[in-house]
């Protein structure tokens, strides 16, 4: 079982709390593609992938929420045998970023898999996330040429723990 994460973040003068709860196939499926969509459009994953995403076992699956709105969703996956943990997808909101949301997501996500490494891929373009990774302990890897759609190519990072 995982505690709950709680956080706050501050907008306008206006303070609101956001919780880390686990993400659940029957209460999660619909907003987490919603989720993906607002964050990643064409790229977003398909009904089909989210299904199978939650009903895998072993995956982490956490969800950041504001009142009843899923704001942020991670998707850890567990290799034992190679002891690295991917984070298969990290999104949070737009309306909602740089608000510590991300972090707290991939935090919480990397506590979980407790894997000596995680790994992750991200988009050469989207310098935002890639600074904050390298903010977190990620390390510039390796370089998946045309790995997105468009062919832009995929920077992978990793993360060692001891």
């Amino acid at each position: 079982m995982i505690a709950n994460y709680e956080g706050r973040i501050m907008k306008d003068e206006v303070s609101s709390s956001f919780i880390i709860l686990n993400s659940s196939f029957f209460s999660d499926l619909v907003a987490a593609h919603h989720l993906q969509q607002a964050c990643f459009g064409r790229e977003a994953w398909g009904y089909l992938d989210l299904i199978s995403m939650f009903l895998t076992p072993g995956l982490v699956r956490l969800k950041a929420v504001m009142g009843d709105r899923l704001i942020g969703f991670v998707i850890g996956d567990p290799n034992h045998w190679e002891r690295v943990g991917w984070i298969a997808t990290i999104c949070v909101h737009p309306d909602y970023r740089q608000r510590g949301i991300g972090t707290a997501l991939l935090a919480k996500c990397e506590e979980t898999l407790r894997e000596s490494k995680i790994k992750l891929t991200v988009r050469a373009s989207n310098t935002t996330a890639i600074s904050l990774y390298r903010k977190l302990g990620y390390k510039q890897i390796g370089i998946w040429q045309r790995y997105y759609t468009g062919g832009e190519d995929g920077v992978v990072m990793e993360k060692s723990r001891s």
